[in-house]
């Protein structure tokens, strides 16, 4: 059986801000697979099962456990920046650190950023990612 990445269920989409994340985390943590999909389950534990659409959804979730304030202050300025992603609203390419394509994604939750007192090395507990499309590999 080939391989099977996130790649092979996006459609090739144009990202709101072109440039692309460039600070390269230490782990991917996650990466979620779903349907938009909901189960009902009734008392006597009958099952009603309904698919809204036939797309797939996919989450990323990063983490950096120890990066410079340099690196940590591009992940927040991605985030701030009402240029860039503007929180959550903006979406920006991401290239996985592991399958070589570029990804379309967009901040899925709050950030937050830690200190390490007297080193002046921060980390970033995670970040969630929510894929929406990839791009077209050159």
């Amino acid at each position: 059986m080939a391989a099977v990445e996130m790649y092979d269920y996006l459609s090739t989409i144009a990202a709101d801000y072109s440039t692309a994340l460039a600070v390269y985390p230490s782990a991917v943590l996650v990466e979620q697979g779903e349907k938009n999909q909901v189960v009902n389950t009734g008392d006597d534990g009958s099952e009603e099962r309904i698919s809204l659409d036939d797309d797939t959804i996919f989450t990323v979730t990063l983490q950096w456990d120890a990066i410079t304030a340099a690196d940590a202050g591009t992940i927040l300025d991605f985030y701030f920046a009402a240029a860039k992603a503007n929180g959550m609203v903006r979406s920006f390419k991401w290239a996985h650190p592991t399958d070589g394509h570029v990804y379309v994604v967009r901040f899925a939750a709050p950030i937050k950023r830690k200190y390490r007192a007297g080193y002046s090395v921060h980390g970033i507990e995670s970040i969630q990612l929510r894929v929406l499309g990839r791009i077209a590999d050159a």
